[in-house]
């Protein structure tokens, strides 16, 4: 018989090396009846997991379509994992409000970066795509998060993204949040330009960008 550490190692395996969603789902359930905590599950199997993946993917040995597939792991594995949740919560890193500008309704990448943060223990507030300044400034106000995630694909909407900034300075809410990019179009220049905190090319780098921050 397997032990508690092994069966762990066995879900973040599963994950890193995008094995079936049949296999993951049997490890968890496993792990379930053998009464190892769900808050453990995700911590030290599915978090490990994601994190390889990540460094397969970052390395340039894994592409977008894996990172796709591995986030989908991840959510079928936490349906399972989320009704065990109910009594035992996990520490929340932080708190992230996300959602794409106005204008753009591409949600994908904002989608990886969701489940990404989320099994990374932060608190994600989604507000979909096709979001106004206004509501984002709103949320802000009304969630206090530590940071306000702003995606966009499309070149035409970038103005968007400035602003977003532009309408939590008129608030006075800037200094109080982390502004992170995300999205093809985004690029340094611009984000310098818009006054935002860090620009991400990926899920990847953009959830590292809030566990640094979240330490700091």
């Amino acid at each position: 018989m397997r032990t508690v550490s092994e069966t762990l190692e066995s879900i973040g395996r599963a994950i890193a090396n995008l094995e079936s969603s049949q296999k993951l789902i049997e490890l968890v359930n496993q792990a379930l009846q053998e009464n190892v905590s769900p808050v453990e599950i995700v911590e030290k199997g599915l978090r490990k997991g994601l994190h390889d993946l990540g460094q397969r993917y970052e390395s340039g040995e894994f592409f977008l379509s894996e990172l796709l597939y591995g986030a989908s792991l991840i959510d079928q594995a936490m349906t399972v994992i989320r009704p065990n949740l109910k009594a035992k919560k996990i520490e929340a890193k932080g708190q992230i409000v996300l959602g794409t500008v106005r204008g753009d309704i591409h949600d994908i990448g904002k989608n990886i970066f969701k489940l990404m943060a989320e099994a990374s223990g932060f608190d994600v507030k989604d507000l979909g795509v096709d979001v106004s300044p206004e509501k984002f400034r709103e949320s802000v106000g009304e969630s206090s998060p530590d940071v306000l995630g702003l995606s966009s694909l499309l070149t035409t909407t970038l103005h968007e993204m400035g602003t977003t900034v532009e309408e939590l300075q008129k608030a006075e809410a800037r200094g109080n949040v982390k502004i992170l990019l995300g999205g093809n179009a985004v690029t340094e220049t611009f984000r310098k330009e818009i006054g935002a905190d860090a620009a991400a090319v990926d899920a990847v780098q953009g959830v590292d960008y809030c566990m640094r921050w979240i330490r700091k």
